[in-house]
C-alpha cells in the first residue's frame, strides 16, 4: 500500500473524534466484472448520528484518492455519471453501482461516513471519518 494511502487511513482514525460508536463495514470479497457491464459494491455502517453523509472514493495506483460520489442520509439516491448509490437507511447500508465498466475501474474502493461535508472542490469529508478498505475490481 502506498505511503500516501497509509497516511489517509492514519488521518482518518486520528480525526474520528466522536466517531467511536460509528463504523463502516466492507466485508464483500474482491469482485470482478467485465468491460461494459455493471458491478455493485456494498457498504454497511453503524452510527448513532441522525444526519450523516456516506462517501465513496477510488484509490489510484499512484496513491491518489479520487472522490466518486456521496449521499446524504436524508436525501434521495445520488447519481454522478457512471456512479450511482442506493442508500437503505433502516438497514444502514449503501451500495455503489458502477455502470459501463472500464479498465480504469480496476482499483481499490473506500466507503466513508461523516457528519460533515466540507464544501471544496475535492468533496472530502473533513471530520468523523471512518474508513475500511476491502474492495478491489479486477
Amino acid at each position: 500500500m502506498p505511503l500516501f494511502s497509509l497516511l489517509w487511513v492514519l488521518l482518518a482514525f486520528t480525526f474520528s473524534g466522536s466517531g467511536v460508536a460509528q463504523r463502516v463495514i466492507q466485508d464483500q470479497p474482491d469482485i470482478s466484472g467485465q468491460l461494459g457491464q455493471l458491478v455493485t459494491l456494498n457498504c454497511r455502517y453503524a452510527t448513532t448520528w441522525s444526519y450523516y453523509y456516506v462517501f465513496w472514493y477510488k484509490l489510484l495506483p499512484s496513491g491518489e484518492m479520487i472522490y466518486l460520489i456521496h449521499q446524504v442520509s436524508s436525501g434521495q439516491n445520488a447519481k454522478n455519471g457512471r456512479y450511482s448509490v442506493n442508500i437503505q437507511k433502516a438497514q444502514k447500508s449503501i451500495s455503489l453501482t458502477i455502470s459501463d465498466l472500464q479498465l480504469e475501474d480496476s482499483a481499490e474502493y473506500f466507503c466513508a461516513l461523516s457528519t460533515y461535508i466540507k464544501k471544496k472542490k475535492e468533496n472530502l469529508p473533513c471530520n468523523n471519518l471512518i474508513w475500511q478498505l476491502r474492495l478491489k475490481i479486477s
